[in-house]
């Protein structure tokens, strides 16, 4: 599949806006393209929102999963490597490209442009916008931190 899906965001950008994020993305591409799908691939980089240590990040994941019922493995990037991710590569400089030398005035004009993305081999881009606020600072308890179904993949438990 040569698709691209960006969610814009009008807020922080919390765990809970991460896993939205690939929410977004199951419903708007993912589930088409990929009808049958009964695992999901996540590479993330290793701080922010999506670092491998929040434990909102992992909470909000395991919602996400309970309710898909997908089985989701997570492959965080070493400290400084994110921009080795060859999908931000794909989809986001040519969105550079595209919108170079335009004014970037409000979120109608950056949704319309990063859709009006493609490239000479197909890619197409769909992109949303997100106006939920989200809220900083959100805690969870123990109890809920031992729903968490987390296992360690066999390649890093050496």
């Amino acid at each position: 599949m040569n698709n691209g899906f960006v969610n814009v965001g009008i807020d922080h950008n919390p765990s809970e806006f991460a896993v939205e994020r690939i929410r977004q993305w199951r419903n708007n591409i993912g589930k088409k393209n990929y009808p049958n799908t009964k695992e999901l691939l996540i590479c993330a980089n290793g701080r922010g929102s999506n670092a491998s240590r929040s434990k909102l990040w992992k909470f909000y994941l395991q919602k996400f999963a309970n309710k898909t019922g997908l089985k989701i493995t997570v492959c965080h990037f070493p400290p400084g490597t994110s921009k080795w991710n060859k999908i931000e590569h794909k989809i986001f400089s040519f969105i550079s490209m595209n919108w170079r030398g335009k004014p970037l005035i409000n979120y109608e004009i950056i949704i319309n442009l990063i859709e009006g993305t493609k490239t000479k081999k197909g890619l197409k881009i769909k992109a949303k916008m997100d106006k939920k606020i989200y809220e900083l600072g959100k805690k969870f308890s123990k109890k809920d931190m031992v729903k968490i179904n987390i296992l360690t993949h066999k390649i890093n438990s050496k």
